[in-house]
């Protein structure tokens, strides 16, 4: 027994010594994450998980663009994160087919099934050429710019009105976040949950919604082993996954099965039932098909439905939030947007609650780039995942292993003075116009709110409208002022939201209105 417990003693030992030493050898150095024995780099990356997107931006500042990061001992938590444009073209674009999203990416975001976000090859093919599909109905186009001038005239202009009134605080990104539900759950279910009114409803299917996304970017910074094991065990944040994922797939099923049942009784000339949903049966029926590439019909609907409401609602509210905040905190941007409207669009300052459409907010240059500017900085999807099928050399000299996992930080690519100069931290819509008036192009390999190469964003255009006839509409009719003190800071999502909401005070740009 003495025997044994020397040896255990004289292994407590070394292990010590080798911490000690190896904490004394970096503890002056200008390494700001240390790579420790047998745990790798995962204190350092638990110790920054709530500030993750800023630290991310600070370490690839001080690697140069592009770092390696060391799990755990046996833990499958290394990769490599960049925000090099040269690597993120060579891996979005010029070698796309050898970087397709992979088992990894998958197994991480599950809950998306197959849809378009979660595919690679032929069902992604497949599923693209659908969606392009949709976007080249007319009637579409018409049929969402009715359902977002409606909800924003019927919805969110009376909703400020009575904050305004009633002088009360509101999160102005729940505020979006419910406006974006409605917009998505029309154009893609063609179902409206009316989240978005004076009383604020509580909608389980939408706060489930939240659940699913910040749970799923934890198995990001998680080893693969601990959230599989949660899941097994159906405890702490798989456990809340499994529930919320339940209460969503009711919601939708529910959706889908209505829609299913009414589809034969719908005149398809009524554009006010031209949404998603009606447009995907009537290519299932013109071309006979119930099954996708091994998915039935029911699952593909699933699957289709939730990757676009996932794409319209949340990428949307999130520009949208981060948008003004940026134009209440920049006053004269705020003055040089109002003034484009009046000076572009004309309105008349005793129209009441006035709200564009699209062809009119296709004119405004300035509010294009504000949002794009916005974009910039806090781009909706802040992170790119991605796995080398075959190993590769980056243009930066890094070395790609088989399987290795990668992470595109678009995020920080915003934040690059290589890119953007030593301004490259301001909000200023002015460097996206030039000298004549006009956009400046910016190749999508460094401006990747849109993301880059044949994966690139087919929704731009949509999302664009609703932001600018939302943006114009409020812009126009009141002024916001965020609440002193609030605290401003990126949440840990997928999707990066504000992690305290949005506290703003609402009132009435013009007297009487």
């Amino acid at each position: 027994m003495a025997c044994v417990i020397g040896y255990v003693e004289l292994l407590v030992a070394v292990v010590c010594f080798v911490l000690l030493r190896h904490w004394r050898v970096h503890r002056n150095t200008s390494v700001i994450i240390t790579n420790w024995p047998l745990v790798g780099m995962l204190p350092g990356l638990l110790r920054n998980v709530s500030c993750i997107h800023d630290f991310a931006s600070h370490l690839l500042q001080k690697g140069g663009g592009t770092v390696e990061i060391k799990g755990p001992w046996l833990a499958n938590l290394d990769f490599l994160v960049t925000s090099d444009p040269m690597n993120v073209q060579h891996i979005l674009n010029k070698s796309f087919a050898n970087y397709p999203k992979g088992p990894e990416f998958k197994m991480i975001f599950e809950p998306l099934g197959d849809g378009i976000f979660n595919s690679d090859s032929d069902l992604w093919k497949f599923q693209r050429k659908m969606f392009q599909l949709l976007m080249a109905k007319s009637k579409f186009e018409l049929y969402m710019e009715k359902t977002i001038h409606r909800n924003v005239v019927d919805g969110l202009i009376p909703l400020l009105h009575h904050v305004s009134t009633t002088e009360i605080q509101v999160d102005l990104q729940e505020v979006f976040q419910r406006l974006t539900f409605d917009n998505i759950c029309l154009l893609v279910l063609g179902f409206d949950p009316h989240c978005l009114s004076i009383e604020f409803p509580e909608v389980a299917y939408e706060k489930a919604f939240d659940n699913i996304e910040r749970i799923v970017l934890l198995r990001h910074v998680q080893p693969q082993s601990w959230w599989k094991l949660q899941k097994w065990l159906q405890i702490g944040g798989e456990k809340q996954l499994a529930e919320s994922l339940k209460v969503f797939d009711e919601f939708l099923h529910q959706c889908i099965s209505k829609k299913q049942h009414e589809y034969n009784r719908i005149d398809q000339k009524d554009e006010s039932n031209f949404d998603m949903l009606t447009i995907y049966m009537a290519e299932q029926q013109k071309q006979g098909q119930r099954e996708y590439l091994g998915m039935s019909s029911d699952k593909f609907l699933r699957d289709t439905a939730l990757n676009f409401l996932v794409a319209g609602r949340d990428t949307i509210g999130s520009a949208l939030t981060w948008f003004f905040w940026l134009v209440s905190t920049h006053p004269f941007v705020e003055t040089k947007l109002v003034e484009e409207i009046n000076e572009k669009l004309t309105p008349k300052h005793d129209d009441k609650a006035k709200v564009f459409g699209a062809g009119e907010v296709s004119k405004l240059v300035y509010l294009h780039a504000a949002l794009y500017e916005s974009l910039r900085l806090y781009p909706p999807i802040p992170i790119n995942h991605k796995a080398a099928s075959q190993s590769d050399t980056l243009p930066s000299g890094h070395h790609i292993k088989q399987n290795q996992r990668i992470l595109i930080s678009f995020y920080s690519m915003g934040r690059m003075e290589e890119i953007w100069g030593k301004d490259c931290l301001e909000f200023k819509p002015e460097r996206w116009i030039s000298d004549k008036g006009e956009i400046i192009y910016v190749p999508s390999y460094k401006f990747t709110a849109f993301n880059n190469g044949p994966r690139s964003c087919l929704g731009k255009n949509m999302t664009f409208l609703q932001m600018k006839m939302v943006a114009t509409a409020m812009l126009w009719n009141f002024r916001f002022q965020v609440v002193k003190g609030h605290p401003i800071s990126p949440d840990m999502s997928v999707i990066l939201y504000m992690k305290h909401g949005l506290k703003v005070i609402v009132s009435n740009r013009f007297c009487g209105a």
